[in-house]
């Protein structure tokens, strides 16, 4: 074999070796691909679901300890023991104008009044007052019988 003829089958080698990388993928493997992608989806979902509702809880009951804090502040000013509207509170710069008064689940928060403290109530969740997922603040009260203002 001459120089020419291995040059010319090298050519040919070279030239069927790019048609084939430039052919691109099949139907087939962007399947498999897509089937991968989403088991891995799902598997991260199915870890970071309980860590998003965990998350919530710890928001929903930071908020409520700001909130409760407030109320009692506004209290101590105005010398009652009655509860502020939540309207009340932001206007009196007593809670950010930019914090939202709903808990994480968009219900508003629930304020109780009484001589023996606040109470901040969220019904958690389920959206559903009296339910064993509601959060109360603090948590060792019962809700108090007393004035209750929601915004």
């Amino acid at each position: 074999m001459t120089k020419a003829q291995k040059n010319k089958k090298s050519a040919r080698v070279r030239a069927l070796l790019t048609r084939r990388r430039a052919r691109g993928v099949t139907l087939f493997e962007v399947l498999i691909v897509v089937a991968i992608l989403a088991m891995i989806a799902g598997g991260v979902a199915f870890f970071a679901l309980p860590q998003y509702q965990k998350a919530q809880v710890q928001t929903a009951k930071s908020a409520a300890r700001i909130m409760r804090q407030a109320v009692s502040q506004w209290q101590a000013t105005n010398n009652e023991t009655n509860c502020p509207t939540m309207s009340q509170l932001v206007q009196e710069k007593l809670l950010d104008p930019g914090q939202t008064t709903n808990d994480p689940w968009g219900q508003p928060f629930t304020l109780n009044c009484s001589e023996d403290g606040v109470t901040v109530l969220s019904n958690g969740p389920d959206k559903k007052k009296g339910s064993k997922d509601d959060i109360t603040i603090p948590e060792s009260a019962a809700a108090p019988a007393g004035g209750e203002a929601a915004p």
